[in-house]
């Protein structure tokens, strides 16, 4: 009987599932794709038991594919982080805030307010994404539900207590919550008292790879009882795994509703919020840059604005034709505010230089390039820190466009690299679950012998340097909105006094 590991990743649309051998080579896949609700700007909530269901869904196919083998150890990312509180029987009190929930600014500005070295005490600035925040929030406006709260979750300990019956936090998503010490060993008591939450309503907190329970009997996923459930990590680590992005040099592009810059450090005198990959690859941290809107952009351009114009397919023949810089367009792609590097929930779309000859191609290359523009932000940042970028590899749905590939290729002046047969962050979950077991002796070498590149994106210098000159102007239309941002927000619901 064929012994095959699990990884599951819950992304921000989907849950996706995978089987891989002992040689760390991809066996099956299966998906399932669940709803996001957007109840008004800015507030944003899945249902936990969407999770679970798509979870089962998603195992179930990728089982189907392999009927006889055995699944001998599990391992789950998700997106990060995610409020999710559940009552004593692990039963959630109310939907998820997820990560892009960002109805906690004003709590966000009261935790900087109170302290200005919060970076310091926790290792992440003050801002809506992260959980501290979001709790802070539900106990002023939701008391009732914070009553029946037991304990605060993220999503693979959602998915690990419905299969194993026991409550766990990984500790890469621990680090999210910004209620730990920076280099996330123990609580940080002072903003957790600030917070009004106190340690016992978080459970047992774990490495990636240390075991948190075993498959119970009779469960929906209908994965064997007994079988070995790890405590996973955050969706971004696990990808940085499955795209062999483990030295200093190559970087990880995570792209998808969001995009995630994954970029290795030598590990020394860091902390970050990504810390499981510390734990495959012995001395490698991580950084983090995102971006909200990347395919968030798109997906808004098309089913809104150009619906009626063309398929995404024929658009971007038709961009392919737009002479890059979009004849003069530009796009901020801020559709939901925006984190690093500008840490700004009021930022929003813009397109500047519109006119009575705009095409739909030219606003949907320069949503691309806008993009690209927002990932040049990050990478300037990174590159000023001292990390080094000498090729990104793009994983994740928006790595299918060979057009904003080679855009960012050219924004960037770096190489795009993508891999053959890419999967995603739920490989990584399974390397992480055989390290787990104790299947893989040489995590590195099963990762590098994994890793396949099928295309690279070579960088044209002639338009990177042209490109530098419209990422100019890209920053300074930002900086001259930044101010209006704020006072738009104000103001942006008009009631009529009766």
């Amino acid at each position: 009987m064929q012994e095959l590991l699990l990884g599951v990743d819950v992304g921000t649309t989907a849950t996706k599932a995978v089987l891989v051998d002992q040689l760390g080579v991809i066996v099956s896949h299966g998906r399932a794709e669940y709803e996001t609700t957007h109840l008004q700007a800015n507030w944003v909530e899945q249902d936990p038991q969407q999770w679970w269901k798509t979870f089962c869904k998603a195992v179930k196919e990728a089982k189907s594919f392999v009927p006889d083998a055995k699944i001998s150890a599990i391992a789950i990312s998700a997106q990060a982080p995610t409020l999710v509180a559940v009552d004593a029987d692990g039963i959630p009190v109310r939907n998820a805030l997820i990560w892009m929930d960002r109805r906690s600014q004003v709590e966000s500005d009261q935790l900087a307010n109170q302290f200005p070295n919060i970076s310091e005490l926790t290792g992440n600035r003050a801002d809506p994404y992260y959980v501290a925040a979001k709790i802070k929030w539900f106990i002023d406006n939701e008391p009732e539900n914070y009553l029946k709260t037991k304990y605060f979750l993220q999503i693979p300990g959602y998915l690990n207590f419905k299969l194993t019956g026991k409550f766990g936090i990984d500790s890469a998503h621990a680090s999210l919550l910004q209620l730990r010490s920076a280099d996330n060993k123990i609580w940080a008591k002072e903003v957790m008292e600030f917070v009004g939450v106190g340690e016992d309503k978080f459970p047992q907190i774990a490495n990636s790879i240390t075991l948190q329970g075993e498959v119970l009997a009779n469960n929906e996923s209908e994965i064997k009882a007994g079988t070995p459930v790890f405590f996973g990590s955050v969706d971004g680590c696990s990808a940085a795994l499955e795209a062999g992005v483990i030295d200093p040099g190559v970087v990880a592009e995570m792209t998808g509703t969001s995009t995630v810059l994954l970029m290795p450090t030598d590990g020394s005198n860091f902390n970050d919020a990504f810390v499981a990959i510390e734990h495959a690859i012995p001395n490698r941290g991580l950084r983090l840059g995102a971006m909200v809107a990347s395919g968030a952009s798109l997906a808004w351009l098309t089913q809104n604005i150009l619906k009626n114009t063309a398929s995404i397919e024929q658009l971007s023949e038709e961009a392919a034709e737009v002479r890059a810089g979009s004849d003069g367009l530009i796009f901020l792609p801020y559709m939901m505010g925006e984190r690093s590097p500008i840490w700004h929930t009021n930022a929003r779309g813009v397109f500047f230089g519109l006119s009575l000859t705009t095409t739909p191609a030219q606003m949907f290359r320069a949503t691309l390039e806008g993009t690209a523009f927002a990932l040049a932000h990050n990478v300037e940042i990174a590159r000023k820190s001292g990390i080094k970028i000498d090729e990104i590899r793009s994983i994740g749905g928006g790595s299918k466009s060979g057009l904003w590939n080679q855009i960012k290729a050219d924004v960037l002046g770096v190489p795009i690299a993508l891999l053959k047969d890419s999967s995603g962050a739920a490989v990584g979950d399974a390397y992480l679950a055989g390290l787990g077991v104790g299947k893989f002796s040489d995590i590195r070498s099963t990762i590098k012998n994994n890793i396949k590149i099928e295309t690279k994106y070579q960088p044209d210098l002639k338009l990177h340097s042209y490109y530098q000159q419209r990422y100019s102007i890209y920053r300074s239309v930002y900086e001259s909105l930044k101010q209006d941002f704020d006072k738009s927000a104000i103001t942006a619901a008009y009631k009529v006094n009766k």
